[in-house]
Protein backbone atom coordinates (compact mmCIF):
# COMPACT_ATOMS: atom_id res chain seq x y z
CA UNK A 1 0.00 0.00 0.00
CA UNK A 2 3.03 2.38 0.87
CA UNK A 3 4.99 1.40 -2.02
CA UNK A 4 1.61 2.64 -4.41
CA UNK A 5 1.43 5.68 -3.12
CA UNK A 6 4.74 6.24 -3.32
CA UNK A 7 5.39 5.06 -7.15
CA UNK A 8 1.60 5.51 -7.96
CA UNK A 9 0.83 8.68 -6.54
CA UNK A 10 3.45 10.98 -4.81
CA UNK A 11 6.27 10.68 -7.36
CA UNK A 12 3.59 10.99 -10.81
CA UNK A 13 2.49 14.61 -9.38
CA UNK A 14 6.11 15.60 -8.91
CA UNK A 15 5.92 17.30 -5.66
CA UNK A 16 9.30 17.39 -3.92
CA UNK A 17 9.25 14.97 -1.54
CA UNK A 18 11.23 14.77 2.02
CA UNK A 19 12.27 10.81 1.70
CA UNK A 20 15.12 9.27 -0.31
CA UNK A 21 14.16 5.78 -1.46
CA UNK A 22 16.52 4.24 1.68
CA UNK A 23 14.19 6.05 3.73
CA UNK A 24 10.40 5.41 2.47
CA UNK A 25 12.67 1.47 3.05
CA UNK A 26 12.70 2.73 6.55
CA UNK A 27 9.38 3.73 7.18
CA UNK A 28 7.89 0.77 5.69
CA UNK A 29 10.25 -1.70 7.56
CA UNK A 30 8.95 0.02 10.61
CA UNK A 31 5.60 -0.47 9.33
CA UNK A 32 5.50 -3.90 8.38
CA UNK A 33 7.52 -5.20 11.42
CA UNK A 34 5.36 -3.15 13.91
CA UNK A 35 2.22 -4.58 12.97
CA UNK A 36 4.02 -8.18 12.66
CA UNK A 37 4.41 -7.54 16.52
CA UNK A 38 1.04 -6.39 16.69
CA UNK A 39 -0.39 -9.73 14.92
CA UNK A 40 1.92 -11.77 17.24
CA UNK A 41 0.90 -10.76 20.41
CA UNK A 42 -3.04 -10.45 19.36
CA UNK A 43 -2.08 -14.50 18.86
CA UNK A 44 -0.69 -14.83 22.53
CA UNK A 45 -3.67 -13.52 23.85
CA UNK A 46 -5.96 -14.55 21.34
CA UNK A 47 -5.43 -18.42 21.84
CA UNK A 48 -8.43 -19.72 23.96
CA UNK A 49 -10.61 -17.81 21.53
CA UNK A 50 -9.13 -19.13 18.20
CA UNK A 51 -9.20 -22.57 18.99
CA UNK A 52 -12.76 -22.57 18.82
CA UNK A 53 -12.65 -20.11 16.14
CA UNK A 54 -10.29 -20.65 14.06
CA UNK A 55 -8.34 -23.95 15.41
CA UNK A 56 -6.74 -24.48 11.62
CA UNK A 57 -4.53 -21.32 11.85
CA UNK A 58 -3.66 -21.56 15.63
CA UNK A 59 0.10 -21.12 15.49
CA UNK A 60 1.35 -20.22 18.82
CA UNK A 61 1.14 -23.15 21.84
CA UNK A 62 0.91 -25.64 18.69
CA UNK A 63 3.86 -25.11 16.41
CA UNK A 64 5.71 -22.59 18.38
CA UNK A 65 5.47 -22.23 22.33
CA UNK A 66 4.22 -19.52 24.21
CA UNK A 67 7.87 -17.88 25.54
CA UNK A 68 9.54 -18.41 21.73
CA UNK A 69 6.36 -15.96 20.61
CA UNK A 70 6.70 -13.21 23.06
CA UNK A 71 10.36 -13.52 22.28
CA UNK A 72 9.25 -12.96 18.37
CA UNK A 73 6.77 -10.00 19.40
CA UNK A 74 9.57 -8.23 21.40
CA UNK A 75 12.07 -8.48 18.47
CA UNK A 76 9.82 -7.36 16.23
CA UNK A 77 8.66 -4.41 17.93
CA UNK A 78 11.69 -3.03 19.24
CA UNK A 79 13.67 -3.40 15.64
CA UNK A 80 9.90 -1.39 14.05
CA UNK A 81 9.96 0.99 16.78
CA UNK A 82 14.03 1.44 16.54
CA UNK A 83 13.81 1.81 12.60
CA UNK A 84 10.93 4.47 12.89
CA UNK A 85 13.39 6.01 15.07
CA UNK A 86 16.25 6.56 12.95
CA UNK A 87 13.83 7.41 10.08
CA UNK A 88 12.49 10.52 12.22
CA UNK A 89 15.71 11.53 12.67
CA UNK A 90 17.44 11.68 8.99
CA UNK A 91 14.38 14.09 8.58
CA UNK A 92 15.20 15.99 11.54
CA UNK A 93 12.32 15.86 13.00
CA UNK A 94 13.14 13.21 15.86
CA UNK A 95 10.14 14.02 17.98
CA UNK A 96 8.30 12.47 15.15
CA UNK A 97 9.56 8.59 16.35
CA UNK A 98 6.81 9.01 19.36
CA UNK A 99 4.49 8.14 16.57
CA UNK A 100 6.16 4.11 15.92
CA UNK A 101 5.91 4.38 20.39
CA UNK A 102 2.34 4.95 20.45
CA UNK A 103 1.10 2.69 17.84
CA UNK A 104 3.24 -0.14 19.03
CA UNK A 105 1.74 0.58 22.45
CA UNK A 106 -1.58 0.92 21.25
CA UNK A 107 -1.08 -2.81 19.28
CA UNK A 108 -0.33 -4.34 22.98
CA UNK A 109 -3.35 -2.62 25.02
CA UNK A 110 -5.82 -3.87 21.62
CA UNK A 111 -4.62 -7.45 21.93
CA UNK A 112 -4.75 -7.85 25.65
CA UNK A 113 -7.97 -5.44 26.63
CA UNK A 114 -9.29 -3.48 24.08
CA UNK A 115 -10.45 -6.12 21.65
CA UNK A 116 -12.93 -7.43 24.16
CA UNK A 117 -14.95 -4.12 24.63
CA UNK A 118 -17.55 -3.61 21.95
CA UNK A 119 -16.54 -1.15 18.94
CA UNK A 120 -13.44 0.24 20.91
CA UNK A 121 -11.75 -2.70 19.68
CA UNK A 122 -13.13 -2.30 15.97
CA UNK A 123 -12.37 1.37 16.15
CA UNK A 124 -8.33 0.78 17.23
CA UNK A 125 -7.72 -1.21 14.19
CA UNK A 126 -9.56 0.77 11.44
CA UNK A 127 -7.88 3.84 12.93
CA UNK A 128 -4.15 1.76 12.69
CA UNK A 129 -4.80 0.74 8.91
CA UNK A 130 -5.95 4.42 8.08
CA UNK A 131 -3.12 5.97 10.22
CA UNK A 132 -0.84 3.34 8.15
CA UNK A 133 -1.79 5.91 4.69
CA UNK A 134 -1.66 9.29 6.44
CA UNK A 135 2.27 8.70 8.29
CA UNK A 136 2.99 8.53 4.07
CA UNK A 137 2.08 12.38 4.42
CA UNK A 138 4.23 13.03 7.81
CA UNK A 139 7.17 11.97 6.52
CA UNK A 140 7.19 12.38 3.08
CA UNK A 141 4.89 15.78 2.23
CA UNK A 142 4.96 17.48 5.75
CA UNK A 143 8.84 18.05 6.05
CA UNK A 144 8.96 19.39 2.93
CA UNK A 145 6.10 21.86 3.15
CA UNK A 146 7.24 25.72 2.49
CA UNK A 147 5.30 29.00 2.29
CA UNK A 148 6.04 28.64 -1.18
CA UNK A 149 4.48 25.18 -2.49
CA UNK A 150 2.16 25.01 0.57
CA UNK A 151 -1.16 24.91 -1.83
CA UNK A 152 0.33 21.28 -3.61
CA UNK A 153 1.67 19.78 -0.93
CA UNK A 154 -2.04 20.36 0.97
CA UNK A 155 -3.56 19.16 -1.66
CA UNK A 156 -1.52 15.96 -2.00
CA UNK A 157 -2.13 15.45 2.15
CA UNK A 158 -5.80 15.61 1.40
CA UNK A 159 -5.68 13.18 -1.53
CA UNK A 160 -3.95 10.73 1.59
CA UNK A 161 -6.63 11.98 4.10
CA UNK A 162 -9.24 10.49 1.57
CA UNK A 163 -7.90 7.29 1.34
CA UNK A 164 -7.11 6.85 4.71
CA UNK A 165 -10.92 7.72 5.12
CA UNK A 166 -11.89 5.26 2.88
CA UNK A 167 -9.62 2.33 4.08
CA UNK A 168 -10.90 3.15 7.63
CA UNK A 169 -14.11 3.03 6.71
CA UNK A 170 -14.00 -0.05 4.59
CA UNK A 171 -11.74 -1.99 7.64
CA UNK A 172 -14.50 -0.94 10.43
CA UNK A 173 -17.08 -2.94 8.75
CA UNK A 174 -14.85 -5.82 7.71
CA UNK A 175 -14.00 -5.78 12.19
CA UNK A 176 -17.48 -5.70 12.66
CA UNK A 177 -18.09 -8.52 10.02
CA UNK A 178 -15.25 -10.48 12.04
CA UNK A 179 -16.70 -10.76 14.91
CA UNK A 180 -19.91 -11.77 13.86
CA UNK A 181 -17.96 -14.67 12.30
CA UNK A 182 -16.08 -15.03 15.69
CA UNK A 183 -18.81 -14.67 18.08
CA UNK A 184 -19.27 -18.21 19.40
CA UNK A 185 -15.86 -18.38 20.28
CA UNK A 186 -15.81 -14.64 21.63
CA UNK A 187 -18.75 -15.78 23.67
CA UNK A 188 -17.29 -18.39 25.09
CA UNK A 189 -14.04 -16.57 26.38
CA UNK A 190 -16.56 -13.34 27.82
CA UNK A 191 -15.51 -11.03 25.25
CA UNK A 192 -17.88 -7.99 24.91
CA UNK A 193 -17.91 -7.85 21.04
CA UNK A 194 -20.49 -6.03 19.40
CA UNK A 195 -22.53 -9.43 18.16
CA UNK A 196 -22.06 -10.96 21.73
CA UNK A 197 -23.76 -7.53 23.70
CA UNK A 198 -26.67 -7.03 20.78
CA UNK A 199 -26.72 -10.03 18.55
CA UNK A 200 -25.28 -11.09 14.58
CA UNK A 201 -28.70 -9.78 13.57
CA UNK A 202 -28.41 -6.13 14.62
CA UNK A 203 -24.79 -6.16 14.13
CA UNK A 204 -25.10 -6.89 10.54
CA UNK A 205 -27.62 -4.07 9.89
CA UNK A 206 -24.63 -1.82 11.60
CA UNK A 207 -22.37 -2.85 9.02
CA UNK A 208 -25.03 -2.29 6.60
CA UNK A 209 -25.52 1.39 7.24
CA UNK A 210 -21.56 1.98 7.85
CA UNK A 211 -20.76 0.41 4.01
CA UNK A 212 -23.72 1.79 2.77
CA UNK A 213 -22.35 5.22 3.43
CA UNK A 214 -19.33 4.88 1.02
CA UNK A 215 -20.37 3.11 -1.40
CA UNK A 216 -23.01 6.36 -1.85
CA UNK A 217 -20.38 8.68 -1.51
CA UNK A 218 -17.90 6.24 -4.18
CA UNK A 219 -21.00 6.42 -6.54
CA UNK A 220 -20.96 10.65 -6.36
CA UNK A 221 -17.02 10.95 -6.09
CA UNK A 222 -17.10 8.61 -9.32
CA UNK A 223 -19.61 11.11 -10.95
CA UNK A 224 -18.71 14.55 -10.21
CA UNK A 225 -14.86 13.88 -10.21
CA UNK A 226 -13.77 11.27 -12.49
CA UNK A 227 -16.89 10.54 -15.12
CA UNK A 228 -17.42 14.77 -15.44
CA UNK A 229 -13.68 15.32 -16.22
CA UNK A 230 -13.88 12.63 -19.17
CA UNK A 231 -11.15 10.03 -17.00
CA UNK A 232 -13.23 6.75 -18.35
CA UNK A 233 -10.51 4.47 -17.44
CA UNK A 234 -10.48 5.09 -13.20
CA UNK A 235 -14.55 5.49 -14.11
CA UNK A 236 -14.48 2.24 -15.51
CA UNK A 237 -11.97 1.17 -12.93
CA UNK A 238 -13.66 1.99 -9.93
CA UNK A 239 -16.97 0.85 -10.75
CA UNK A 240 -15.67 -2.51 -11.88
CA UNK A 241 -13.36 -3.22 -8.98
CA UNK A 242 -14.93 -1.40 -5.90
CA UNK A 243 -18.25 -0.34 -6.17
CA UNK A 244 -19.57 -3.08 -7.75
CA UNK A 245 -18.27 -5.53 -5.18
CA UNK A 246 -18.98 -2.95 -2.50
CA UNK A 247 -22.58 -3.37 -3.60
CA UNK A 248 -22.54 -6.98 -3.93
CA UNK A 249 -21.04 -7.25 -0.24
CA UNK A 250 -24.20 -5.04 0.96
CA UNK A 251 -26.48 -7.36 -0.34
CA UNK A 252 -24.70 -10.20 0.95
CA UNK A 253 -24.21 -8.70 4.60
CA UNK A 254 -28.07 -8.35 4.78
CA UNK A 255 -28.87 -11.76 3.85
CA UNK A 256 -25.68 -13.42 5.96
CA UNK A 257 -26.90 -15.65 8.69
CA UNK A 258 -23.49 -18.44 9.21
CA UNK A 259 -20.18 -18.31 9.80
CA UNK A 260 -19.13 -18.85 6.11
CA UNK A 261 -21.27 -16.11 4.92
CA UNK A 262 -19.26 -13.64 7.20
CA UNK A 263 -15.83 -14.96 6.31
CA UNK A 264 -16.60 -14.79 2.70
CA UNK A 265 -17.44 -10.83 3.57
CA UNK A 266 -14.84 -10.38 5.71
CA UNK A 267 -12.53 -11.90 2.28
CA UNK A 268 -14.13 -9.56 0.07
CA UNK A 269 -13.95 -6.48 2.25
CA UNK A 270 -9.96 -7.00 2.14
CA UNK A 271 -9.97 -7.21 -2.12
CA UNK A 272 -12.05 -4.20 -1.88
CA UNK A 273 -9.53 -2.36 0.51
CA UNK A 274 -6.45 -3.37 -2.01
CA UNK A 275 -8.22 -2.40 -4.79
CA UNK A 276 -9.46 1.09 -4.11
CA UNK A 277 -5.89 1.92 -2.38
CA UNK A 278 -4.98 0.92 -5.95
CA UNK A 279 -6.83 3.42 -7.39
CA UNK A 280 -4.54 6.17 -6.47
CA UNK A 281 -2.35 4.92 -9.46
CA UNK A 282 -5.00 4.31 -11.83
CA UNK A 283 -6.73 7.56 -11.55
CA UNK A 284 -3.70 9.56 -11.53
CA UNK A 285 -2.24 7.72 -14.53
CA UNK A 286 -5.81 8.68 -16.19
CA UNK A 287 -5.62 12.29 -15.06
CA UNK A 288 -2.11 13.20 -16.43
CA UNK A 289 -2.07 11.32 -19.69
CA UNK A 290 -5.81 12.66 -20.36
CA UNK A 291 -4.99 15.00 -22.89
Amino acid sequence: MQIIFRLGYLEVIQIPLSLWYWQYALLIGATILIAAGGYVINDIMDQETDLENHPEKVIVGKYISESKAYTLYVTLTIIGVALGFILANTVNHSNLSVIFVLVATLLYFYASTLKQIAVIGNLVVASLLAFSVIIIGIFDIYPNTFDFNKDPMQMAFAILIDYALFAFTINLVREIIKDCEDVNGDNLEGMKTLPVRIGIKITSKIAFVLLLLPAIYLFYYIKSNLFDDNLYMATIYLIVFVLAPIIFCLTKIWTAKEKSDFHFISTLLKWIIFFGILSVAVVTYNAKHHG
